[in-house]
């Protein structure tokens, strides 16, 4: 399996209501470095797995609207625990829609596979990745 990631980073800020989160239940802020890679099995005609330069400018798109922002008061995220692990499907689920609609160019419609990972720090960090497709 090919693979191609490109990246890219957001600030944030949001709370975790909940008393799981210990101290993080509060108003804190978050720098996440965001990774995103595409997997095809065969390389297109032009030997890549996406455009990489469509792929970046996907990835800054989906970011840009949550960039500097209070994830709490924006209303795709009403009523959710926005944790690292939640942002990562929201990223995974853009940047699917991304694909299937032909933003990362005719060739985004034949990727198999897309994990994306957002570090939190450099001691910690999450993913999620599934298949695309049927």
């Amino acid at each position: 399996m090919f693979s191609v990631e490109v990246r890219d980073r957001i600030m944030i800020a949001h709370s975790l209501p909940d008393p799981f989160f210990g101290p993080a239940q509060h108003m804190h802020g978050a720098t996440f470095v965001v990774d995103v890679a595409f997997y095809r099995p065969k390389l297109t005609a032009q030997n890549v797995v996406v455009d990489i330069g469509a792929a970046l400018t996907m990835l800054s798109e989906t970011l840009k609207p949550l960039s500097y922002k209070n994830l709490d008061e924006l209303p795709q995220f009403a009523g959710k625990l926005t944790t690292t692990e939640f942002l990562a499907k929201y990223i995974f689920d853009e940047m699917a829609a991304a694909a299937s609609s032909g933003k990362l160019g005719e060739d985004g419609k034949g990727i198999a596979k897309i994990r994306v990972t957002l570090h939190e720090t450099d001691l910690a960090r999450a993913t999620y990745e599934g298949p695309l497709g049927d």
